[in-house]
């Protein structure tokens, strides 16, 4: 199948498989098959079934060019490894000829396949070990992950092609076209309303983790409504004029309530999970740092709708390690998300930044950058000497930021990433090292050995967790409502769960939407969410078109010197409005003219 998608068009990818007896895909894995052939059988039916979820995108990669260059293109990550599509975005060196990660035809290849099982599978024989029950989940699997895949296209490129059947090789192709972006999403919409309907409440078998239930449906569907409500699609001045050629707008006028219908489907599916058993992950002692840090390696815990399996994969505990453990110290958190995380007491320790980008403190906070603590950090977070800048902070900066002077696994001295340190530039050489003095935690293992003889543990990528669904309900209902009562409720249970004190009363829509913006880039930090909601809040021009920050790795004799502890320049990046949507490949442009090219590309 490598070989076919190397140089198959967009064109071919949705139309190959019926006709084409070379496909793969036409085949059963061991033998040469025809379609008719396949859902004649089940097991050869299940098997077909198995492979649509190859196309979902393997999150979990964020350093080879795969899946997912979204966090070190946001401004919560420095991902140090310059080959990564991610480090061309920011420098704004990538063009419709040089994107090297293609979500159009993955996703369009992932998109034929589960076209070609739904209008098939209802030809496998029923008997009793395959029952019109079984049958009909398949079908709700399929449904679900052609609505995903449609999302996934959405979320970059905006409007897109409808892909709701299979197509035959004598079609027209050019008469393929983006499809306005209101009915994209209102196929969507259906979709997950049809695969909701076919699905069980919710998975309880360790042997089908990874499959959807009627909860990933509705997260998907919340999710969509609440991209649509938002500024990037919902009446977007730069987009609505733009129309293809035969004058089709392709992007819609404003519509205020868009917010309501995406509030209702947050509510609806906070509801419908909330029925069947989920809630948010607490860990056994309820502590706080535990209580965020575990949901990211406790596989398929409470607060988990959907997930992809990843296997053994080690690569984002390997990347995340530090060099004194032989890490390859590769995601390195920027100084500009270090300062947003709060202070236990719930105050921001930065209110802004003066013109040299020297730290306006908050005095209510409590927070200082000057002295180092004489006491090791609660519960062992970090040793005594650890900079007063990491001193008091909330529970999900311990649970997500590796820090000089924090406490990692055997490092019961803490780490050092001063540059003299044992993770810091001078023992790198010419090798890894973290660029802004800070390491990843969230997401590690702290369980995790880099011994490459050891057996890995099973990892996992969460796709949809009840978290975000609090934080989408709570976004759209505000901008719906305002700051009412349900907007305080779930916001809250967020900041309760990681020991924080509630938001304060009386605040108006534009002080909650702030809020309520930042709670999502403390709380879903790291998790591909932040790179889509700036662009969807229409922020990006000015968080992503910056200098970046970091600590100066480029100084530092000991733990307490402050000169390490100085904010520092590590890169100058590029945001175009342009960027805002992903470019189709040339290629695919090129071999068919009606596909219009997105703005500024």
């Amino acid at each position: 199948m490598k070989t076919i998608t190397t140089y198959c068009t967009f064109l071919f990818l949705l139309v190959a498989a019926i006709s084409c007896k070379k496909d793969f895909l036409d085949k059963a894995p061991d033998d040469d098959l025809t379609i008719a052939n396949v859902f004649s059988n089940r097991d050869y039916a299940n098997n077909y079934l198995t492979n649509v979820y190859s196309h979902l995108p393997d999150e979990m990669v964020w350093a080879d060019n795969k899946d997912n260059p979204f966090h070190g293109a946001a401004d919560e990550l420095k991902q140090f490894y310059p080959p990564s599509f991610c480090n061309s975005m920011t420098s704004g060196a990538w063009d419709p000829n040089s994107t090297v990660i293609n979500p159009w035809a993955r996703n369009y290849a992932g998109l034929r396949k589960a076209n070609i099982f739904i209008e098939n599978i209802d030809k496998v024989p029923l008997d009793q070990f395959y029952t019109k029950e079984a049958r009909d989940r398949q079908k709700g699997e399929a449904i679900f992950l052609r609505a995903f895949y449609h999302f996934l296209l959405v979320r970059l490129y905006g409007p897109v092609p409808i892909a709701d059947s299979s197509i035959s090789l004598d079609t027209d192709f050019k008469s393929i076209r983006r499809q306005p972006l209101e009915k994209c999403v209102a196929y969507i919409v259906s979709q997950c309303d049809q695969a909701a309907a076919l699905l069980p409440p919710r998975i309880t078998s360790e042997t089908e983790y990874g499959r959807p239930a009627k909860s990933a449906a509705l997260a998907l569907k919340a999710r969509m409504l609440l991209y649509m409500a938002s500024p990037l699609f919902n009446g977007n001045p730069d987009y609505v004029n733009v129309k293809d050629h035969e004058g089709v707008a392709l992007f819609p006028a404003y519509d205020a309530s868009r917010w309501q219908v995406a509030a209702d489907a947050a509510k609806a599916c906070i509801d419908q999970t909330q029925a069947a058993g989920y809630a948010l992950y607490t860990s056994p002692g309820n502590n706080p740092v535990k209580n965020y840090q575990e949901i990211f390696y406790m596989n398929n815990n409470q607060e988990v709708f959907f997930a992809y399996n990843d296997g053994t994969y080690d690569g984002l505990d390997v990347y995340n390690e530090p060099l004194s453990l032989a890490g390859f110290t590769l995601h390195a958190p920027t100084q500009d998300i270090v300062d947003q995380y709060e202070m236990a007491n719930g105050q921001r320790p930065i209110t802004g930044y003066t013109g040299d980008h020297s730290p306006i403190i908050n005095p209510l906070s409590g927070y200082t950058e000057t002295g180092f603590t004489d006491a090791p950090g609660p519960d062992n977070l970090y040793v005594a000497g650890t900079s007063n800048m990491y001193v008091g902070r909330e529970p999900r900066f311990y649970a997500s930021i590796n820090f000089s002077g924090s406490v990692w696994k055997t490092r019961t001295g803490g780490l050092e990433f001063w540059f003299k340190g044992a993770d810091g530039k001078q023992r790198a050489g010419g090798g890894n090292y973290s660029v802004t003095g800070y390491l990843l935690k969230k997401l590690s293992d702290p369980n995790f050995v880099f011994k490459p003889q050891e057996k890995r543990t099973l990892r996992t990528w969460i796709f949809f967790r009840l978290g975000e669904q609090y934080l989408n309900y709570a976004e759209a209902l505000n901008e719906a409502q305002g700051p009412v009562a349900d907007v305080y409720k779930y916001v809250n249970l967020i900041r309760n769960r990681s020991g924080l004190p509630a938001l304060p009363g009386g605040l108006g829509k534009d002080e909650m939407r702030e809020r309520i913006h930042h709670e999502r880039q403390i709380e879903m930090a790291f998790e591909s969410h932040r790179y889509f909601d700036c662009h969807r809040w229409k922020i990006s021009e000015t968080t992503d078109n910056a200098n970046m920050y970091g600590l100066n790795i480029y100084a530092g004799e000991s733990k307490t010197d402050p000169v390490f502890f100085k904010r520092t320049v590590f890169e100058r990046r590029v945001f175009e409005k342009k960027h805002y949507l992903w470019p189709m490949l040339k290629s695919e442009t090129d071999k068919n003219p009606n596909l219009l090219q997105n703005p500024g590309w």
